[in-house]
């Protein structure tokens, strides 16, 4: 096996995540003889009418080849689940952010803004920027002696533009990986490593069709199951330079996704929390993983190439901008991947939970629980990222009594400072809203969103993952900052490693009486508006163009998480004992009956004592039997009669 280690480049500068318009062009066929005639391989790739580019260079070969056997199966037989379901990993993989890494316009936006500012690095800046978004061109450049790869290069290289395809993860060095970072990666030659192959109590791998038509030899490669496999490009330092394009000498680090998950509890055996679980999730069946075999054994763990990320923003702009990005991919693969992401969002990456506190005279305390689920910081990635919470209290007619963190009609936040929010443990005014985000500041200490111009972190308030601690050997690149680090109910729940934050809201109500509804929202925002401020600030053809599809999108937040709770006497007496229920047994272990003076019972409503209803059931009985639901403690109870409504309270054993 030859070992290609690509040198390190001289400047390490990254702008990681956006590009425009295509000009494929297709390059030399590898040699090859094949098991299949070219027809009949024809038919196994372009079975959703889209061909995937099908040529080979110095290195890699084009996504197409590879689906010719790993694509969707007209025979029904690969890639096909015992439900029937289709799970190749061609067309899983064809609509995500990683297939279209070369063709996202944010990014290439992006590459072109800071070229525009610092042209005099523009062969440094386009060569670091497509060593991870589009490796297949510039990885192989390299190995023909190419200094500088450069954008123009990439527009007229299909391989280049086929993003993160098959090679650029299955054809890594195993002894290169998690070792430089920055996209320095590094790949062996004629060689393809899978997650299959190494058990002696399996069949054996059929190599001969690889071999034959690709030119690769398959072999069992134990990096593809760990999250190893992802930091090379998921780790990205950049060079500092100041305002007149001179380097400092200092270094930034923009994003340390791969960095955050070694310092989590997610990386330990025990927890199985390796990125693939939840970026290429098993099924735990046998699926035969090529076509035109039937004889071929199943394997399994299977994992489906959904990479799923939570950038379904970016998703819908590409799927409303197909033909304009040259995207090998339809509406209906995009309608998948969206729906994975908006999934995995809302499932799987933090959980919310709102209490009531207390009520006094005209005041209410609550409080707002995040826990991250994500196995790095959230938001991780592209420091454009953020997430914010959107506190409302509202009155029995609708009435907002107060809000934080509304979104506007222009999809920013209402009151949010115009340089960066701060971090807050507790909220009493309207302008402080929790935002979550990572600021990056220039050699002046002034925002920035120019990644070469990123000297300091000003805030990093993001929510870390479990385990997470401050004592760690690479908290340098992980690193909590501003008001967070010093705030007791931020990742600590009795102890360091919680992965949580806790927010106070202290709402006066100025003399309201009645019930209220508190509502607390988490929304994601992977673009905002103010990110772009200084992108849009300059017009290039790239900038231009992503600014009009950025808008005809809309860069609406995605809903995280929500809770709601009622406070049911904000201003109001409690009703005198006479006309309170009666509720026995009371404590209990079983359901209750409960009797207000013989008066009809219309209505029965139970809050726990947290404040959120857990039950409601109309009646028409003087005397109706309930059970409490849920787990023992306090329970509150609304009644209503004929003449009005009336509160209790029964305990639970």
């Amino acid at each position: 096996m030859k070992r290609i280690l690509n040198s390190r480049a001289a400047i390490i500068l990254g702008i990681l995540t956006f590009v425009g318009v295509v000009n494929v062009a297709f390059v030399e066929e590898k040699e090859a003889t094949y098991f299949h005639s070219w027809e009949e391989l024809m038919n196994y790739r372009n079975g959703d009418g889209i061909l995937l580019p099908q040529g080979s260079n110095s290195l890699f070969t084009g996504s197409g080849r590879c689906a010719g056997c790993h694509g969707h199966d007209p025979n029904g037989t690969a890639s096909i689940t015992a439900e029937g379901q289709d799970v190749n990993v061609a067309d899983d993989w064809r609509a995500t952010m990683m297939a279209n890494s070369a063709k996202d316009p944010f990014w290439r936006a992006k590459v072109s803004h800071e070229v525009t500012l610092n042209p005099q690095h523009q062969e440094a800046l386009e060569d670091k920027c497509t060593s991870c978004h589009a490796p297949l061109g510039r990885h192989a450049a390299h190995y023909d002696g190419v200094e500088f790869y450069g954008i123009a290069d990439m527009l007229q290289d299909s391989l280049a533009l086929d993003g993160v395809s098959c090679n650029a993860c299955h054809q890594q060095d195993p002894d290169g990986i998690a070792t430089t970072f920055s996209g320095d990666l590094s790949f062996v030659v004629d060689t393809i490593f899978g997650p299959f192959g190494n058990n002696p109590d399996e069949d054996p791998l059929f190599v001969q069709p690889m071999q034959s038509f690709v030119g690769y030899l398959p072999m069992y490669g134990e990096y593809t199951l760990r999250s190893e496999m992802c930091g090379d490009c998921h780790t990205l330092i950049t060079r500092t330079v100041d305002l007149d394009g001179e380097f400092t000498g200092g270094e930034f680090v923009e994003q340390a996704t791969y960095h955050e998950w070694v310092n989590s509890a997610y990386n330990n055996e025990e927890n199985d929390g390796e990125c693939q679980s939840c970026h290429l999730p098993q099924i735990n069946e046998p699926i035969v993983i090529s076509a035109n075999y039937a004889f071929l054994p199943g394997r399994e763990p299977f994992g489906q190439h959904w990479l799923v990320g939570g950038n379904s923003f970016m998703l819908e702009l590409m799927k409303n901008n197909i033909p304009e990005l040259g995207i090998w991919a339809t509406e209906e693969n995009y309608d998948k991947v969206i729906e994975r992401t908006v999934n995995q969002l809302q499932n799987q990456s933090v959980t919310l939970e709102l209490s009531e506190l207390d009520v006094d005279d005209d005041t209410a305390y609550y409080e707002v629980m995040l826990t991250n689920l994500a196995g790095h910081k959230f938001p991780s990635g592209y420091p454009a990222r953020r997430a914010f919470i959107e506190f409302l209290a509202v009155a029995e007619n609708g009435d907002t009594l107060f809000s934080s963190g509304v979104l506007q009609d222009d999809y920013e936040v209402f009151g949010q400072d115009p340089v960066y929010e701060p971090h807050y443990d507790l909220i009493t005014q309207e302008d402080q809203v929790q935002i979550y985000e990572m600021v990056m500041g220039d050699v002046n200490n002034d925002v920035t969103t120019v990644l070469e111009r990123a000297a300091t972190h000003l805030k990093d308030n993001r929510l870390v993952p479990l385990g997470f601690s401050a004592d760690h050997y690479n908290i340098d690149t992980t690193k909590v900052v501003g008001g967070a680090l010093n705030d007791m109910n931020f990742n600590n729940e009795g102890s360091e490693g919680s992965g949580t934050d806790r927010i106070r809201y202290h709402v006066a109500f100025q003399g309201y009486t009645g019930e209220i509804t508190i509502t607390a929202r988490l929304w994601y925002q992977s673009v905002p508006p103010k990110w772009n401020q200084e992108l849009f600030s300059i017009s290039t053809p790239e900038i231009d163009a992503f600014e009009q599809m950025y808008w005809e999108t809309g860069p609406s937040p995605v809903l995280v998480g929500e809770d709601m709770v009622t406070t049911l006497n904000i201003g109001i007496e409690e009703p005198v004992l006479e006309s309170n229920p009666l509720v026995y047994p009371n404590p209990t272990a079983g359901p209750v009956t409960i009797d207000v003076q013989g008066q009809l019972i219309r209505v029965i409503e139970v809050y726990d004592a947290n404040g959120k209803l857990v039950l409601a059931h109309q009646f028409n009985e003087v005397r109706p039997t309930i059970a409490l639901p849920g787990p023992s403690g306090v329970y509150h109870i609304r009644v209503k009669t004929d003449k009005g409504w009336h509160l209790t309270k029964a305990v639970k054993w």
